[in-house]
């Protein structure tokens, strides 16, 4: 009987983490390709059905350990994080050699998720999704692309963007890309699309735009996004917003990064709307309508199922795809501000420090943390407003505030953090509880040039004020 073993790409990305619990319930053998294997939780009930290969596509001596028994696989490989010319030699290069192995193994079917590219003046993230369609279209299998517009769910970067804009900006004064219409979809429905077409004979060498039942122009989204949440807001609209002016107005407000935030404005400046097709009538999806996509998003909010956020992807911060180089804490050159204290109890004590960050905050000192947030905005760096997915459980590779999280061992009572804040150097944050309930603190600072050391003794006298409230509390 025929089995199969289907390749997921990006499965520590947003939709990937979204994908794999739909694959893994349907009964599939998945081969989840990861970069960086400490960043990849596999579902505690998807023993068996889920194997990891640390793969990197720029790197072609690792494209061996991709198994010969694929049978399927789905590409959902981005860099929209990084500069324009960067992304599209990076997605040109990663999709050649995905198509190679893929052409070396045999494979049935490949799935691309992309982007509704219905326009000839295209934005280069979008030209740059045209071209990777193209050449993974020349592969010898059977090719099946399906593209979306804004995606909506909770956690999503469409998603969080308007929600920073709507929940903090009473008024908006806002640039003219805010006319531009738009077809976006929910979440739920990207995955039943993907799920769709696997194995689908009359989806293959075919693409297919998919879309909610809504065309919207950016301004109607934030509006109806204020209704929904019964906020009243008002947009004014300015012609004087260049795009770059525009990319510095969604860095300051919301949680993107600069970069991101100049991709999504040239994106954001093209017309997307789907072609029509049937594909959901013959796969039985009910689309969901923008109201709809909304609510369900702030529903499992409400209920912390978050399953997966752009936020918690590398390309909000600055860490490198491997986040293996971090987690061994340097000594040498280094600065320390080691702290200990017993704990009365230390299942509280780890809870506490599980929910760190985020509408929790830090225990002490919060307004001091609000300000370094504020200043790293400032000098271009991600800030606090990425927060945390959920209020008190955390993965390695996880965003937290400004912090990324290397290592998270509740059995071994152990939370390594690493800085992703403009800093000259490089910076740890790790908690640890020894057998005798001793809770060790440490600050680690690792300086590049004279810069790096003024900088730590200018914050040094703040540290027995924010390091020691914060221990104190941790500990009571």
């Amino acid at each position: 009987m025929f089995r199969m073993h289907i390749l997921l790409t990006g499965a520590t990305g947003y939709i990937g983490k979204r994908l794999l619990p739909a694959l893994i319930a349907a009964g599939r053998h998945v081969v989840c390709c990861v970069r960086d294997r400490n960043r990849f939780q596999v579902p505690e009930d998807a023993e068996g059905q889920v194997e990891v290969v640390e793969v990197d596509f720029l790197k072609p001596e690792t494209l061996s350990r991709i198994p010969d028994s694929i049978t399927h696989a789905f590409y959902l490989i981005h860099s929209m994080s990084s500069g324009t010319s960067e992304f599209e030699d990076m997605e040109q290069r990663t999709a050649e050699a995905f198509r190679q192995r893929m052409d070396a193994i045999g494979v049935r079917q490949v799935i691309y998720l992309s982007g509704i590219v219905n326009e000839d003046n295209l934005s280069p993230h979008l030209a740059s999704r045209k071209r990777v369609e193209h050449l993974l279209a020349a592969g010898n299998y059977h090719l099946t692309t399906l593209r979306a517009g804004i995606i909506l769910g909770s956690g999503s970067a469409s998603f969080e963007i308007m929600r920073d804009l709507v929940e903090k900006l009473p008024v908006m004064i806002a640039p003219r890309w805010l006319k531009t219409r738009s077809q976006p979809i929910a979440v739920r429905n990207v995955i039943e699309f993907l799920t769709g077409v696997l194995d689908d004979d009359g989806s293959f060498d075919k693409s297919f735009d998919i879309a909610g039942p809504d065309i919207m122009s950016y301004r109607e989204m934030l509006l109806a996004f204020a209704r929904i949440r019964g906020l009243k807001r008002w947009i004014i609209q300015v012609p004087v917003l260049t795009p770059r002016l525009s990319s510095y107005w969604l860095y300051f407000v919301t949680s993107t990064s600069f970069v991101l935030a100049r991709n999504l404005v040239d994106s954001m400046k093209v017309e997307v709307i789907a072609r029509p097709n049937d594909l959901h009538v013959r796969h039985g999806i009910q689309l969901l309508s923008f109201d709809a996509a909304i609510s369900d998003a702030f529903t499992r909010i409400e209920q912390n199922q978050v399953i997966s956020s752009w936020k918690d992807a590398l390309v909000s911060g600055s860490t490198e795809a491997s986040l293996s180089r971090y987690v061994q804490v340097p000594t040498h050159g280094c600065f320390q501000d080691m702290r200990s204290k017993q704990v009365r109890d230390i299942d509280t004590t780890l809870d506490r420090i599980w929910s760190l960050g985020g509408e929790t905050g830090w225990y002490y000192a919060n307004p001091l943390w609000r300000l370094r947030g504020f200043l790293d905005k400032l000098f271009g760096g991600v800030g606090l407003r990425r927060g945390r997915t959920n209020p008190h459980t955390i993965h390695s590779g996880d965003a937290l505030d400004f912090w990324r999280v290397l290592l998270a061992d509740r059995a071994e009572r152990r939370l390594l953090l690493f800085a992703e804040m403009r800093l000259p150097g490089e910076a740890w944050l790790e908690f640890r509880i020894d057998r005798d309930g001793i809770l060790t603190q440490t600050a680690t600072f690792r300086p590049r040039g004279i810069s790096g050391r003024l900088y730590w003794y200018f914050v040094w006298p703040l540290h027995g004020l924010v390091f020691g409230g914060m221990l104190r509390r941790l500990a009571e």
